[in-house]
C-alpha cells in the first residue's frame, strides 16, 4: 500500500507546529520487543496488580520469568522510529514524548522530554517502605538466591521474550523470591501494572505536554487502555488535531483527524526527512 499521500497529510498537519507525541508498544517492535495487541501478536495475559500482591505463586512466576528476560530489554537499542523522534525534538518540532512503554528506548535515543507514563523496567520499589533499587542490583541478589536458574531455563526453553521485560519460563516452582533488604517488604518492579493507577504527577505532566502543543501524534498504540486514550480525548476537547500511526484499528480512530495504517519507524523517519529538506527560495 502506498502511504505517501497519508504521509503528505501528516506533514501538512505538523509542519511548523509544536507536536506532542504519545507512543505505545508498536514503536519498539523494530527493536525486538514484542507488543501485546499488534495484528501479529499471540494472545497474552499480562499480570494484574491484584495477582502480584495477592498470590505468592503468581509473584514467584513473575520474578522467575523477569530474572531470565529482563536483560533482553536492557540490551535493546533504539530503532529508526525512536531516533526520528529524538531528531524531531532537537529540530524543535516535537515538544515532548509521552510513552506507555517501560523500555527506556526514547531516552536511550536522545529524547530529552520523556514522560514514562507506566514507569521503567530499570527500577524496583519496595511496597512497604518505598525504597528503590536498580534492576541490576536485584539481579545480583536473585542470582545469588537462584544460582544457575537463568542458564537452565534458557537451555530448556530457549529465550522467548514477552513484552514486559520477562521471558517464557515453564517451570518456576523452585525459584526463590527475595524481599526488601531494608524492611523485609515486598519488592515490585517500578512499573504500573494492570489495575494500578498512574501517579498523578506523571499524568499532570503529560497533560501539560499536550496543552503546550498544536498537534498530537499517536505512534504505535492501539489505545486499548484508558491511560493512553484519555490524552487523545483531552487533545480533541481542546481542538488539538490528532494523527494516529498504527497497524490495525485503535480506539481513537473516530477521534483522529488523520489515521495512517503503516509502521511507525518508516513513518516517523519520513517526517525527519521532511524537516531536513532545505526550504525553497524564491
Amino acid at each position: 500500500m502506498d502511504v505517501r499521500p497519508s504521509l503528505d497529510s501528516l506533514w501538512s498537519l505538523v509542519d511548523g507546529k509544536r507536536v506532542a507525541v504519545l507512543t505505545g508498544a508498536g514503536v519498539s517492535t523494530d527493536s525486538g520487543i514484542p507488543d501485546y495487541r499488534g495484528p501479529d501478536s499471540p494472545p497474552r495475559n499480562p499480570m494484574t496488580i491484584q495477582q502480584f500482591v495477592g498470590d505468592p505463586v503468581f509473584r514467584r512466576r513473575y520474578w522467575a520469568r523477569n530474572h531470565v528476560g529482563w536483560r533482553h530489554m536492557d540490551a535493546a537499542r533504539p530503532n529508526v522510529g525512536h531516533r526520528a523522534l529524538a531528531a524531531l525534538e532537537h529540530a524543535g518540532c516535537v515538544t515532548g514524548v509521552i510513552t506507555q512503554n517501560v523500555d527506556l528506548l526514547h531516552t536511550k535515543a536522545g529524547s530529552r522530554r520523556v514522560i514514562d507514563l507506566h514507569g521503567t523496567y530499570a527500577q524496583v520499589r519496595c511496597l512497604a517502605c518505598q525504597h528503590r533499587i536498580s534492576r541490576f542490583t536485584l539481579h545480583e541478589r536473585l542470582t545469588g538466591a537462584n544460582p544457575g536458574f537463568a542458564e537452565r531455563a534458557r537451555a530448556i526453553t530457549g529465550l522467548e521474550v514477552a513484552p514486559d521485560a520477562d521471558a517464557v519460563v515453564a517451570d518456576t516452582d523452585g525459584f526463590v523470591v527475595v524481599d526488601c533488604e531494608r524492611c523485609g517488604g515486598m519488592l515490585k518492579p517500578d512499573i504500573v501494572y494492570f489495575g494500578e493507577i498512574v501517579p498523578r504527577p506523571r499524568v499532570d505532566e503529560a497533560f501539560r505536554v499536550i496543552d503546550e502543543a498544536d498537534a498530537l501524534v499517536v505512534a504505535g498504540s492501539s489505545l486499548t487502555v484508558q491511560s493512553g486514550l484519555r490524552f487523545v480525548r483531552h487533545a480533541v476537547a481542546r481542538d488539538i488535531p490528532v494523527a494516529i500511526i498504527n497497524r490495525g484499528p485503535t480506539r481513537g480512530d473516530s477521534l483522529a483527524a488523520l489515521k495512517i495504517e503503516a509502521g511507525t519507524s518508516e513513518s516517523l523517519a519520513a517526517l525527519t526527512s521532511r524537516v531536513a529538506e532545505p526550504t525553497p527560495t524564491a
